[in-house]
């Protein structure tokens, strides 16, 4: 069967029982802790995928990469079940299938401001209400500091991409006289 339909039916199934449960905001922040630790320790995928680790070993490497002691009951009950089921090959692939649902169902809508130096708190406030209200929904915003733009900003969300770095500008001039 394929990996897409199984996460994807791993992840509903959470979010529902979260969504019951009153929990899913946690949950949510426990699934992007997860997929981020995979991220982070390339080595977890491979233990995971080990074979010859015992189940309980599995299950508490994966309790550690939600928040260890102080991750809810509901996706340590979840881990349980994945591993009960042999699944643990997809758990990422869940964690990242729960967090787009997630961000579906309460309309969350990410968004990147690049710029050439630190921004304000204020200019980043400003910035993440424009795209709220052209969206109609909440913005997880991520601000990256990339000096290699010279000026001006890169504003990105959804499919959305507003390049107004100096560096474009100075590209397009270019571009312009080489025809």
């Amino acid at each position: 069967m394929d990996i897409g339909v199984i996460s994807v039916r791993y992840a509903r199934a959470l979010l529902k029982s979260a969504t019951d449960a009153k929990q899913e905001s946690v949950v949510y922040q426990e699934m992007m802790l997860l997929a981020k630790s995979f991220i982070d320790v390339p080595a977890l995928r491979h233990t995971i995928d080990n074979p010859m680790l015992a189940k309980e070993k599995k299950q508490m490497l994966l309790e550690t990469a939600v928040g260890g002691s102080e991750s809810s009951a509901l996706s340590k009950a979840f881990i349980a079940l994945v591993l009960k089921e042999g699944r643990e090959n997809m758990i990422q692939f869940m964690a990242n299938s729960y967090v787009t649902l997630y961000r579906q169902q309460k309309n969350i809508i990410l968004g990147k401001l690049t710029t050439a130096t630190r921004v304000s708190a204020a200019t980043e406030q400003k910035m993440r209400q424009m795209v709220e209200a052209k969206t109609q929904g909440t913005v997880e915003f991520e601000t990256q500091v990339n000096p290699d733009i010279i000026g001006g900003f890169v504003l990105e969300y959804d499919t959305f991409r507003m390049d107004a770095s100096v560096k474009s500008r100075l590209n397009a001039i270019l571009q312009t006289l080489k025809k």
